[in-house]
């Protein structure tokens, strides 16, 4: 991903239900009972972890079972610690004390809770970029790090290039939510996007990932960061062994499903704009002028622009935003086409009580033609019928204001392929339309259409109306 162009918009829960979320995941409610469960005789190593000898103690205040308890009280008191939930008052002495932001669980606005919860991802985050140690014990108790192909900085940003990309599938989805299959995630930071067949040797980068990945997710399900299915375990079991039952070869949710749960979205999106990315959530703008709104949904699409100008509405009277958006939509510049689409699209969900600002525009060069085509629409009597200079300014708009928004897309190509079609001798006259676009437009239909003696009339216009501007 590049910092340099805004992000997809998203669409957020409410940070009251975030911070709800996020008091009852299982690793942060871990950690706070913990916090509260510590007193004067809790002990602490150099590093801040629970001694060896409080480790079944823990255990038992959290209620834990199985071979993993000892290791999941652990990492909830590392979360504690981490997140400023305990704090160390005696590093000599291993004496610890409940930390400031305990309180903030129970006492704290929402924004508290998810800052502590952000805390507690981070710790997360980094224990999932660390390897297993698992047999680099040496015979005095150390680890050897000799032995393992470790790159603590690549590893942490080979995590923060998948949860990216995850981010970009979930805030591009129609339907966020929708679980992504890990090799897919997986081949999205390993296969180079020009290649066409992957190579045996990345496919087995592809393969090495999944496995990587199927640990780390497994690590950031507690902390409510994502929603995982694991990897089949039969599909890591030897050749040589008979299944436990019939598997269906087809079926790639064995191969383990991932998504970014709703407080992962924002995690996520809490994460990429401290790195510097332009990271909208729809919402962000319902509280700034009509100016802020068109230019700020230049680049959603369709859904989130509507929701974003949705809740814009909301906050206001219908026939005053509706004089703010035409107000908004005027220009000469290169974008001015693209918010008079926007604003045409935002006047869509005015009432009818938006009238009298769209008649107040009515002769108005640049806002008249979308001002009858909306008083139109809206069943309005005596709308005087537009000029052909008119007819012709707001055509060319329209394709400029769709170039815009979408590039040489299908649906411009049928409109372009429409427009040659019903219109006769519409180059003729379209080239001296006194619009800023008219030879960019005229080019691109020259380049859409596929009739080339169409296509060769739509450049020559193109080369006029050029000439005309003084291009």
């Amino acid at each position: 991903m590049s910092d340099s162009s805004p992000l997809p918009p998203v669409r957020l829960h409410t940070e009251a239900e975030l911070a709800r979320d996020a008091l009852s995941t299982p690793l942060l409610s871990r950690a706070a009972r913990l916090a509260r469960w510590a007193g004067p005789d809790t002990r602490v190593d150099a590093g801040g972890g629970l001694v060896d000898e409080q480790l079944p103690a823990a255990v038992e205040a959290l209620g834990l079972t199985g071979d993993d308890a000892a290791a999941d009280a652990s990492e909830a008191w590392r979360v504690a610690v981490d997140a400023g939930l305990v704090e160390v008052v005696d590093e000599d002495e291993g004496t610890v004390t409940a930390g400031a932001d305990l309180a903030l669980l129970t006492g704290g606005s929402p924004q508290d809770v998810l800052a502590v919860w952000l805390s507690a991802v981070e710790t997360v985050l980094a224990d999932a970029s660390v390897p297993d140690l698992d047999g680099l014990v040496d015979e005095e108790g150390e680890v050897d790090l000799s032995a393992l192909d470790w790159d603590p900085a690549g590893e942490a940003e080979f995590l923060d290039g998948v949860l990216g990309n995850l981010y970009l599938l979930t805030a591009g989805e129609a339907t966020p939510g929708a679980p992504v299959p890990l090799p897919a995630l997986a081949a999205s930071v390993i296969v180079p996007s020009d290649m066409g067949e992957p190579t045996n040797d990345v496919l087995e980068q592809v393969s090495d990932a999944m496995m990587r990945l199927d640990d780390q997710f497994r690590m950031l399900e507690p902390m409510g960061f994502v929603a995982y299915q694991p990897v089949d375990e039969a599909l890591m079991a030897d050749a040589d062994e008979e299944p436990a039952a019939p598997v269906d070869d087809t079926d790639v949710s064995r191969y383990g499903m991932v998504r970014l749960t709703p407080l992962g979205l924002y995690g996520m999106r809490a994460r990429l704009m401290e790195a510097g990315y332009e990271a909208p959530a729809v919402g962000d703008l319902a509280d700034k002028g009509a100016d802020a709104l068109l230019d700020g949904t230049a680049g959603f699409p369709p859904g989130a622009a509507q929701a974003e100008t949705e809740q814009w509405l909301q906050r206001r009277e219908s026939l005053a935003a509706a004089r703010e958006l035409l107000a908004a939509a005027r220009g000469s510049d290169a974008g001015a086409p693209l918010r008079r689409l926007r604003c045409q699209q935002a006047l869509s969900l005015v009432g009818a009580s938006a009238e009298p600002a769209l008649r107040e525009v009515l002769d108005d060069a640049e806002l008249g033609g979308l001002a009858r085509v909306w008083l139109t629409e809206h069943g309005a009597t005596d709308v005087p019928a537009p000029s052909e200079a008119m007819v012709y300014w707001l055509t060319i708009d329209t394709v400029a204001a769709q170039l815009s928004a979408e590039g040489n897309s299908e649906e411009l190509r049928a409109l372009v392929e429409g427009l040659a079609r019903q219109h006769g001798g519409f180059f003729d006259a379209v080239w001296r339309v006194d619009h800023p676009a008219t030879a960019d437009v005229l080019e691109a239909m020259g380049r859409l259409h596929p009739d080339k003696k169409v296509a060769k009339e739509a450049r020559k216009a193109a080369f006029k109306a050029r000439s005309q501007q003084g291009g």
